[in-house]
């Protein structure tokens, strides 16, 4: 699984990197810089002092995020996929446990 998610991550950041690369060739292409041609991720300082990001023009905060998170929670769909997840370990677990008690009784015999 960590496999996997690491991919899955990996993936997601060549995607942006291949945007970025796609925009920097768009802007040489047309010869100008324009503030339709922004940049795919950027991150800035503020004037307090704080971080902020952005994914294709759209201000990413962690106060999203948390929105996000608290709304997942309300519809019950987070701890849906958490206990799938959950359950999905538990059967890998129980399963290796059998077989390494399987194979230990063959080599104590």
């Amino acid at each position: 699984m960590l496999k996997s998610m690491f991919l899955a991550i990996l993936m997601f950041v060549s995607v942006l990197f291949g945007m970025q690369q796609a925009n920097e060739g768009i802007v040489k292409m047309k010869g100008y810089g324009h503030e339709q041609f922004q940049g795919v991720f950027m991150i800035n300082n503020s004037s307090e002092g704080e971080l902020e990001a952005s994914i294709l023009g759209n201000d990413l905060s962690s106060h999203d995020i948390e929105k996000k998170k608290a709304e997942l929670e309300e519809m019950k769909a987070f701890n849906f996929f958490s206990s799938i997840g959950k359950a999905i370990a538990q059967f890998i677990s129980s399963m290796t446990d059998l077989i390494i008690q399987f194979i230990a009784g063959l080599l104590t015999k």
